[in-house]
């Protein structure tokens, strides 16, 4: 089985191209954070990012459909983000890495839970503000600097999936997998 992380910049896409890729009988994981940040909200946090338990509560979500993942018999399944992306989040918004955070990205390394290969969504010129995403287009365009670089630090290999149209974006995805299933 090959899992693929979709990645990129908030409001670049990557939700969009995941429900598509499930309309087209891929399997999909949706983000752990945007999930975390609903029901804390729910529970009237309007800003749980703000507290360093709220990167702990990703990283056991993550964990959690990772492992829930392994049920399918889908030989591709594509996962919004990953605790790649949680690291660099938590350093985005200057919280220290947990421990749990640090054992998580062990793991996945230690047994290549995810393919070597990211595709990294550009972002789309700008980032429209959600309950979940409040952030201006020019700290997205600091956030997915930082994306980009956290995934080479670990030694992941970006597939640049410029902006565009979603055909196109899903097509560009598509072939890329077709390529590295022949090497």
């Amino acid at each position: 089985m090959k899992r693929y992380i979709l990645t990129g910049t908030p409001g670049s896409g990557k939700t969009t191209i995941l429900r598509r890729l499930a309309t087209l009988g891929y399997a999909t994981v949706e983000e752990a954070a945007t999930a975390i940040i609903a029901a804390e909200q729910a529970h009237g946090d309007a800003e749980p990012w703000t507290r360093p338990a709220f990167i702990e509560k990703i990283v056991a979500l993550q964990r959690r459909r990772q492992e829930d993942s392994n049920a399918t018999a889908a030989s591709i399944q594509f996962f919004d983000r990953s605790p790649i992306c949680t690291h660099a989040l938590s350093t985005y918004v200057g919280h220290p890495i947990p421990p749990t955070l640090s054992s998580e990205i062990d793991r996945i390394t230690r047994e290549r839970i995810y393919a070597p290969h990211v595709f990294f969504i550009r972002n789309l010129g700008f980032c429209e503000p959600t309950n979940a995403r409040q952030i201006t287009f020019e700290d997205s365009l600091t956030f997915e600097h930082l994306h980009e670089q956290t995934y080479q630090a670990f030694g992941y290999n970006l597939i640049d999936i410029p902006a565009g149209l979603l055909p196109d974006r899903i097509t560009t995805i598509r072939t890329a997998i077709s390529r590295l299933a022949n090497t």
